[in-house]
């Protein structure tokens, strides 16, 4: 028999290494932010890296909070999605995968912001000299299938920004690939999303911080599940087999 336990997520959390991050966005600080927001799981998603992930995952040791290796990915039709793993091999072989499709523009931090990569500590170990914040050379259903292949799972994030999201981007919620779900800002209700797109009526919406600064950490995605992993947010997100997703009201 299964036993279930209701738990809160994060599930779109950026890092130093982003440019666009607060330097603040380090290993222990965002693991501390996260276990005091009373938040049990999240998910490292940079943009087009996974260098800092495996610095979190030392830093939330001990702590009870589960860290999950991610991506966001930013594809060539200029869409941001969430790509999500059990391990940090798996992510990384994504990784990989991701970066021979990329450009080797240098980032110029005066402009873009800098990218650091760091320790589980802070500690600085190198600024990544590769531009993050660009379009890879892949398509959207080119990740779609790259991430299923792995084993993860890619969710749209969110939709409903005018700058990388699916919607104002493509207008449209595509036939193919079928998403399991998609993120919506925290700017925008679930109610007034499908009043404003329809075509989220049926779909399961996530709610993320896109967590920038340690206080955009929400954590309002409640998980009804067995265990914090891929597998079980998949059965939570279709209500099956006695698990269940909602969101929580923003306090």
């Amino acid at each position: 028999m299964s036993f279930f336990t209701t738990i809160r997520a994060e599930l779109h959390v950026h890092t130093c290494l982003s440019p666009c991050a607060e330097v603040e966005m380090i290993p222990p600080l965002i693991v501390r932010e996260a276990v005091e927001r009373g938040i049990h799981l999240i998910a490292i998603t940079d943009h087009n890296t996974t260098a800092n992930i495996g610095g979190v995952i030392e830093a939330a040791r001990g702590s009870g909070l589960t860290v999950l290796p991610g991506i966001e990915i930013q594809t060539r039709e200029e869409v941001h999605s969430l790509c999500l793993f059990d391990t940090l091999e798996q992510a990384e072989a994504f990784d990989a995968w991701l970066r021979a499709g990329m450009a080797p523009f240098k980032n110029r931090p005066e402009y873009f912001g800098e990218q650091f990569v760091v320790d589980s500590t802070g500690d600085f170990i190198r600024r990544e000299e590769q531009l993050l914040l660009m379009s890879v050379e892949h398509s959207l259903n080119d990740a779609f299938a790259a991430v299923e292949a792995l084993g993860g799972l890619l969710i749209p994030a969110h939709v409903n920004r005018t700058a990388f999201g699916l919607l104002p981007v493509l207008g449209m919620l595509p036939p193919e690939p079928r998403f399991e779900a998609v993120e919506i800002s925290r700017h925008l209700s679930p109610e007034k999303a499908v009043q404003q797109y329809p075509q989220l009526a049926k779909m399961p919406l996530l709610q993320g911080g896109d967590a920038h600064r340690l206080d955009e950490l929400l954590g309002v995605n409640k998980f009804t599940i067995a265990e914090p992993n891929i597998a079980e947010i998949r059965l939570a997100l279709a209500q099956r087999e006695g698990r269940g997703f909602r969101l929580s009201p923003r306090t």
